[in-house]
This record gives structure tokens, C-alpha cells and sequence, in this order.
């Protein structure tokens, strides 16, 4: 990511009132701050920032500028050093503004998103008739999706969140090529790019479907000899892929490398680091969020803000840790879909994030503070509504779980 011309770095030593914080030595959600960006209006400010930083960088055009004795020359960027860093720079080639407006994109999304759903059972069912894989089928689905996604990514993250069903293999299909155009989107993927990498969120597990089916739905912990047999399933969705035209070459690798890991614990080739392609690292992400948000066979979907969590503390060990704050950045610490308790009491459920503010997104409300349903729903943006009924500040309390107080979104927004 390029770096701002106005910033300078500071020793915290220098830091003052009125200064905006740009950056900090540190990612933001190891501070009280969360948000990216601060005006320093207040000794509390201060002291956090001291307490928990040995340097920022203060932006001398949104605020004070600082002493010139504490300016710090910066440390080599990593972007410019090559490395994985460097491979996620390299993607920033588009910048994707919203186009359309939450509540308008929201019908077309939908039926886009049908027309997508069909075409992976169609898919799936070809697959597992021992058919040949049809790219022509996926690709009108895929494309409107892309389409939807580059309008305004939240409604068509928000109908996935809340539409899903019983069966987990297509559902987590659907639901990693929307987060793979969706957080293509964010890093600035160019078109092409964002359908290559779409179509990999679509087909990375398409080798499972020559994985028996007692396997697949298997409860219980897998003994050492299933464990290699579920593995064999990147390969055969290589095989499956490579025979198939109109595949992606850069579709086909993710496809491969989707199960290695950045500290080399992955698999099949134990691959490390950048020896991992972008794709790869991009995909294996996405797997690992949107299987942990779902409901399996042997385990119960985490809430969106559990697997959110669980992403950011594995970084540098199965993810790299910028791809990870990457994707936070993303779908927020509270993706669409969550159900968050406010701190009024009131319940809702996510429907929006916003890029630069995710601990404030847009949120419909469902439960008043006593938890009894509401007679008619409504949108708060809390980015613009920051006080409650009270005048007192309002802020997301914590994250639910799915099912928390018997709300089920989808009975109670679709059909």
C-alpha cells in the first residue's frame, strides 16, 4: 500500500493534541483504537497511544504538526523489498468506488444470486454423475455476481450471510466466491483478476466430489487413513480442472496451493511464505473463514466476530499476517450477517460495513434493550448516530451467536 506523502514519523515522545494518527507501529486492532485514523483531542488519547507505541505517523495536513526534534526517519518500506508484502501492493492496479446504493442493489443481487446458487447445484450434480465440469454454466452467475460485488459489495455479503441452507458444499462454494470478489475489490484487483479469483472461490473443493459421501458427512474425527484420503481431493480437483476449458491458469494454482500454510504447515507441498502464490494465500483465507462461519457435519458455524478473531491470532502462523488485516479490513470486525448486541441493550444484525469506521456499520435493529421484538424494523448507521436515546455514547457491546434470542435472519427479511 502506498504511503501518504504528508506523514511523518514521530517518536511518541512528540506526540500532541490535535495531531492526526495515521499510522501506527502496530496494527490497529492490537490497540483500544480499532479505528484506522485518529484525531488526538484528549489526554486519554495520549496516554493509550504512549502507552502502547514506541512511534506513528502523524499526517501533517489533518492536524498539528509535530516538533521537528521527534521526527523519526522511516524504516524501509517492505513493500519495496520484495517478499509477500510486495505481492499484495502488486495487486493494487483498480480502484473500485461504490456505484450504487445499499437498498438498490439489494433486488439485483438477489436475483444474481439465484442464478449463481443454480449453477453450482447444476455444478455439483454433473460432477457427482461423473460429467464433465461446464464453465459455461458458472460463468453467467459468476460474472453478474462480479458485477453486483463492484456496485456495492455489502448486499450481495449481506444475502449470502443470511441465506444459507442446509447443504454446506455449494453454500461454501457460494459463500468463498463472494468473499473472494469481495476482498479482490478491496485490494484493487483489476476485472480479470477479480473473476480468476472468484472462480477459484468457486472450485477450490470441486475434488471433493470424487470424495465418498459417508467421508464427507462423517461426524466424528477423522482416523490417519481418511485424513490422506481427504486430502487427495486437491489433487483431484487439479485433474478435474485441468481437463476442463476456459479454466484459469491463475484459477487452476490457487486451486492447488489453496491448503498450504505461511509457516509451511500446510499441504500437499508444505509450501511456506511467498513460495505460496497470492491466489493461494488469498483463497486459503477464505476457505478457513467461511468454513469456520458455517455450519459442518462435525462442528457448529462460529459467529462472523468469533471467526474474525480466530483469523487475526493465527496470523504469521497458518496466514500472513497483512493479508489477514487486509481481509479485517474487508468485512469488518463484525462482517454482515452478525448479530451484535448494542450498548443499549438493543439487538440487530449487520447489514453494511463501512471501509474506514468497521466497528460502526449499519445495522437493522430487531430486539429493543428489553429484547422483545420490535414492532417494525429499522436501519441505524452508526457511523452517523453515535449517542443512544439517552445522549450516551452507543457502540457495539459484543458479537451473538447465530440464533441468539431465536432470530433467524433470513425467516425475517426473505422469502
Amino acid at each position: 500500500m502506498a504511503h501518504n506523502p504528508h506523514e511523518v514519523r514521530i517518536s511518541v515522545a512528540g506526540l500532541g493534541l490535535r495531531m492526526y494518527v495515521s499510522r501506527l507501529d502496530r496494527p490497529w486492532l492490537e490497540t483500544p483504537f480499532l479505528l484506522e485514523g485518529l484525531l488526538v483531542d484528549s489526554q486519554d488519547d495520549l496516554a493509550k497511544l504512549k502507552a502502547v507505541c514506541q512511534f506513528v505517523y502523524v499526517d501533517v495536513t489533518r492536524g498539528a504538526r509535530p516538533d521537528a526534534r521527534f521526527i523519526e526517519p522511516d524504516a524501509p518500506d517492505p513493500a519495496k523489498q520484495g517478499g509477500p508484502r510486495n505481492d499484495i501492493a502488486s495487486l493494487n492496479t483498480t480502484v473500485w468506488a461504490v456505484s450504487a446504493p445499499f437498498e438498490a442493489e439489494l433486488p439485483k443481487a438477489e436475483k444474481v444470486h439465484k442464478t449463481l446458487e443454480t449453477g453450482i447445484e447444476e455444478m455439483m450434480s454433473d460432477l457427482h454423475g461423473g460429467r464433465e465440469l461446464d464453465m459455461q454454466k458458472l460463468k453467467e452467475g459468476v460474472e453478474a455476481m462480479i458485477d453486483s460485488v463492484t456496485r456495492n459489495p455489502s448486499a450481495f455479503v449481506w444475502l449470502k450471510a443470511i441465506k444459507k441452507k442446509s447443504n454446506y458444499a455449494y453454500q461454501h462454494a457460494l459463500g468463498s466466491s463472494v468473499w473472494a470478489a469481495s476482498f479482490g475489490r478491496h485490494l484493487g484487483l483489476s476485472r480479470d483478476e477479480l473473476g480468476d479469483l472468484a472462480f477459484a472461490g468457486l472450485l477450490f473443493d470441486v475434488g471433493k466430489t470424487l470424495i465418498p459421501e459417508e467421508l464427507l458427512e462423517k461426524p466424528g474425527p477423522f482416523t490417519p487413513e481418511e485424513h490422506a484420503q481427504m486430502r487427495q481431493h486437491v489433487q483431484a480437483g487439479i485433474e478435474i480442472l485441468e481437463r476442463t476449458p476456459g479454466v484459469p491458469p491463475r484459477t487452476i494454482q490457487a486451486v492447488a496451493t489453496h491448503h498450504e500454510r505461511h509457516d509451511g504447515s500446510g499441504y500437499p507441498h508444505g509450501l511456506q511464505g511467498s513460495q505460496i502464490p497470492i491466489f493461494g494465500r488469498i483463497i486459503g483465507l477464505i476457505d478457513s473463514y467461511d468454513a469456520m462461519t458455517s455450519n459442518r457435519p462435525y462442528a457448529a458455524g462460529r459467529s462472523p466476530h468469533q471467526a474474525v478473531m480466530e483469523l487475526y491470532h493465527s496470523r504469521d502462523r497458518m496466514f500472513q499476517a497483512d493479508l489477514v488485516e487486509q481481509f479485517i479490513q474487508t468485512c469488518g470486525v463484525y462482517p454482515s450477517g452478525s448479530l451484535v448486541e448494542l450498548s443499549d441493550g438493543r439487538v440487530g444484525v449487520v447489514t453494511a460495513v463501512h471501509d474506514l469506521k468497521r466497528l460502526r456499520p449499519r445495522i437493522m435493529i430487531l430486539l429493543d434493550a428489553n429484547k422483545a421484538p420490535m414492532p417494525e424494523f429499522h436501519s441505524i448507521d452508526m457511523s452517523v448516530v453515535l449517542n443512544d436515546a439517552q445522549g450516551q455514547p452507543l457502540n457495539i457491546k459484543r458479537g451473538l451467536p447465530e440464533g441468539a434470542f431465536g432470530i433467524d435472519p433470513a425467516e425475517l427479511f426473505l422469502d
